[in-house]
């Protein structure tokens, strides 16, 4: 079945709970379309049309990401794994990214005073999939690569959860690679599952470097969940066109680096049948490590091993 939420404060949210009531109960296989607002959480659909500003419809002390959601999932329970295949993301014509300001130890490191935040506006062609800014008076443009920041679960835990770290559950990856055709697993820990998406971004380098991609609205996401009873998951991992992908999440960006290593290794003794030994020799050769974002508190890193790497 396909399901179309409307874009309303009333479907908006900005922080994970397991005690949020869900705004549409869905079944496995089924397709949810929407549109997201921008990380401003504004919206317009056409260039020279005015921005809409929408709210949570939770009671947060401070606003975090704008999501879509929580939505649950007919008989999803903890324990088992909940694959979100990202069928499209379309974005909308307008984008910003920013620099300076945040984060401080970074600017500090590159020479940069926290005053000298700049916010750089994009123009958006999504028919040729170019993005154009002005900066010193000259054009740049960049080719677009349109992903969602964060596609994730509620977290187990009681309370209220910011969506700026990522979880285990998923949330913020901010991975450039989960783009169409791509499938996210994640590990179910409340019933429901209770799923949430926002965050558009129209093109992202490893490392998020200054702090923000292009952040964009998106005119279209469509997403179909599968329910996966029998899978084993502890980290959230993908299949993309890229090839396969394993992540880390930790304040420390080498405990991140193994922990994307170590379920990469997992899978490789997985799809082979070999020791853990013989497998990371494997992913010595075949792997590569990406540093995903360094800017959430929580650092991501993801381990990639491309599709026909190892035959």
């Amino acid at each position: 079945m396909n399901h179309k939420i409307e874009l309303k404060s009333e479907n908006l949210h900005s922080s994970f709970n397991k005690d949020y009531a869900p705004i549409l109960s869905i079944q496995s296989g089924d397709t949810i379309e929407a549109k997201t607002p921008d990380i401003q959480w504004g919206y317009s659909a056409h260039a020279g049309e005015e921005r809409v500003i929408y709210s949570s419809r939770e009671n947060e002390e401070t606003l975090g990401h704008p999501l879509i959601g929580p939505i649950a999932v007919e008989g999803a329970k903890p324990g088992m794994v909940l694959e979100v295949r990202i069928d499209e993301n379309r974005p909308g014509w307008y984008g910003r990214n920013w620099a300076g300001g945040t984060p401080a130890w970074q600017n500090e490191k590159l020479g940069i005073a926290n005053s000298e935040r700049l916010q750089v506006d994009w123009t958006l062609d999504r028919e040729q999939m170019i993005g154009k800014c002005t900066l010193s008076g000259k054009e740049f443009s960049v080719a677009l690569s349109p992903f969602l920041g964060l596609i994730g679960l509620s977290p187990g835990e009681m309370g209220m959860h910011r969506t700026s770290p990522p979880y285990r559950t998923g949330g913020n990856i901010d991975c450039k690679e989960l783009v169409r055709g791509s499938s996210l697993f994640l590990p179910v820990e409340v019933k429901g599952a209770l799923l949430s998406f926002g965050d558009g971004h129209a093109v992202q380098g490893d490392g998020e470097n200054s702090g923000t991609a292009i952040e964009c609205p998106m005119d279209h996401v469509q997403l179909t969940v599968v329910l996966h009873e029998d899978m084993e998951l502890h980290m959230p991992k993908a299949k993309t066109p890229a090839g396969w992908v394993t992540f880390g999440f930790d304040e420390d960006l080498n405990e991140a680096a193994a922990t994307a290593l170590d379920e990469m290794i997992g899978l490789i003794q997985q799809f082979h049948s070999l020791s853990k030994t013989e497998a990371t020799a494997l992913a010595s050769v075949a792997v590569d490590l990406h540093v995903t974002q360094i800017v959430n508190g929580v650092k991501g890193v993801h381990a990639i091993l491309p599709h026909g790497a190892i035959r």
